[in-house]
């Protein structure tokens, strides 16, 4: 374990930056301004929260709007909220000829906190292209945040949905879009907004879970200067050269191997829903069945409702009731078996693809450091297969193996929402010039103090790699338990976010 004293004083803002998808916004945006708001999602957490999203560049009189605007305070229960607007490039490497984004961003502090000088807390939510959930109330690790942070974000942002990306009629040109979302594009976006919004431009403490957990070392690689301290709850990544992403599916198959065997030992009798369910989808027409939205249910796409079945917290048990089910009831003798509505529309709304395809299109970029993925989760399978074979398994009787978080090219034709992007992600499946996203030599002279929370049993980020990445970067403590799933931020109220505060002011020293 890797562990450093650090400084006792503590953060109290807290910007909040999620990257997932986002939420909801005005539906005049064009594609390109929607989908810049991906890149930067602030998420309720901490004091005062900045969620960001792209809004037009002009205002109602085609005036240029200024760099920073900062609407007026309104409640929830237990917060108060204010909305800021920023204007940022694109194309931080160019910026001259860089078109604007406007970057919407909401400050949230405990009630009778507004004008109280506190500390900026930044935080990166999970994805790539999940939004975050608007804050409704001051609960969770937000509420704990908020006795010590002003918290920046919450989700007001547009997702890039399936329509609004087809505006861009050309899949080399969205494709050349979409390079701008990643990591590095992340932490630019953060520091022009602290540089601006904090007082005298002083470093902010940046919390990342999963994904944001990825870019909070990106910024430690690149812009440590901006920084207090770090947290990373379920997201140290792999930091080698070329693309990780081989590495890591490798890493994580036999994890997701685990968890399969953990989900049936708690429920025996799914072995045969499933295996019967498989059986019906590969005697099918077209070997599946339709889905609502148009696309079709088949024994491979079956199998990936282990992405959030296996990993997340209470994700076995949604998993086990939604087979429970799975099929229409028998009303008159000798009507023909069929998989139910309810069961099919679950499925789809577990994917999540029709509101938030940000996820399938990059996921495999953000592993990307000038080497291309080449659709590395479907080679890597490949390797493994005599035990994903889904109907194979079904006909020998053994229990059927879902798979984790990996995206497939023929998700791109079984998947009706994802298919108008199937050339777009194709060509950033090969694209090889990506720049850098970590500098290990400046992690291994890092002097930011940073904690982390490391599930042991992660299905999502492999202990393995997490331990090899932990050992480059000065300074680092890590907190590794098992008594949390990828989810624990969430899960665990204000335990988590607690513990690692605890690590870095002291109340935790080293022993």
């Amino acid at each position: 374990m890797l562990k450093i004293h650090a400084p006792p004083n503590l953060i109290k803002p807290l910007l909040s930056f999620d990257l997932s998808f986002l939420s909801s916004i005005s539906a005049t945006l064009s594609p390109l301004q929607s989908a810049r708001l991906h890149r930067f999602r602030l998420r309720r957490t901490s004091i005062r929260a900045v969620v960001a999203m792209s809004i037009p560049k002009f205002d109602s009189t085609g005036q240029s709007m200024p760099e920073h605007v900062a609407g007026n305070w309104y409640s929830v229960p237990g917060l108060r909220l204010r909305d800021h607007l920023f204007m940022v490039p694109l194309d931080y490497k160019n910026r001259e000829a860089s078109s604007k984004i406007s970057i919407f961003a909401r400050e949230i502090v405990a009630v009778g906190k507004e004008e109280q000088p506190m500390p900026y807390l930044l935080y990166l939510q999970g994805g790539p292209g999940f939004e975050c959930p608007r804050p409704t109330e001051a609960s969770g690790w937000i509420l704990k945040a908020c006795e010590e942070f002003r918290v920046r974000g919450t989700g007001l942002s547009t997702p890039l949905t399936p329509s609004s990306m087809q505006q861009i009629k050309s899949a080399q040109k969205l494709a050349d879009y979409l390079t701008h979302f990643r990591a590095d594009s992340i932490v630019n976006d953060a520091e022009f907004i602290r540089v601006r919004l904090v007082p005298e431009a002083r470093p902010w403490t940046v919390l990342g879970q999963s994904y944001g957990g990825f870019c909070g070392v990106t910024y430690l690689s690149f812009a440590p200067q901006g920084l207090k301290q770090v947290l990373l709850t379920g997201g140290i990544p792999p930091i080698g050269d070329g693309c990780t992403a081989d590495s890591v599916y490798r890493a994580c198959f036999e994890q997701i191997i685990h968890q399969n065997e953990k989900y049936y030992k708690r429920f025996p009798q799914d072995i045969e829903i499933v295996q019967d369910i498989v059986t019906f989808l590969a005697e099918s027409e077209a070997g599946g069945v339709p889905l609502p939205s148009g696309g079709i249910l088949t024994p491979r796409g079956l199998q990936f409702l282990g992405l959030s079945g296996l990993g997340s917290s209470a994700g076995f048990e949604r998993l086990h009731y939604m087979f429970e089910r799975a099929w229409d009831p028998i009303l008159v003798p000798g009507a023909p078996k069929q998989i139910s509505s309810y069961f099919l529309n679950t499925y789809e709304n577990w994917l999540s693809f029709d509101t938030n395809p940000l996820y399938a299109i990059l996921h495999e970029s953000i592993y990307c450091q000038g080497a291309s993925s080449r659709w590395s989760a479907h080679r890597v399978r490949a390797d493994h297969e005599s035990k994903f074979d889904a109907i194979k398994a079904a006909k020998e009787g053994r229990p059927v193996l879902f798979t984790g978080e990996m995206i497939f090219p023929w998700m791109f034709d079984e998947v009706k929402a994802l298919r108008p992007f199937k050339e777009a992600t194709q060509l950033l499946a090969e694209k090889e010039d990506w720049p850098p996203l970590y500098d290990v030599t400046a992690l291994k002279n890092n002097k930011v103090p940073v904690a982390a929370a490391v599930y042991y049993e992660d299905m999502y980020v492999n202990f393995k790699l997490v331990k090899e990445t932990a050992s480059q970067i000065a300074g680092i403590r890590l907190w590794i338990t098992n008594e949390y799933m990828h989810s624990g931020l969430r899960d665990g109220g204000g335990q988590v976010f607690d513990h690692l505060m605890g690590m870095l002011n002291g109340k935790m020293p080293l022993f």
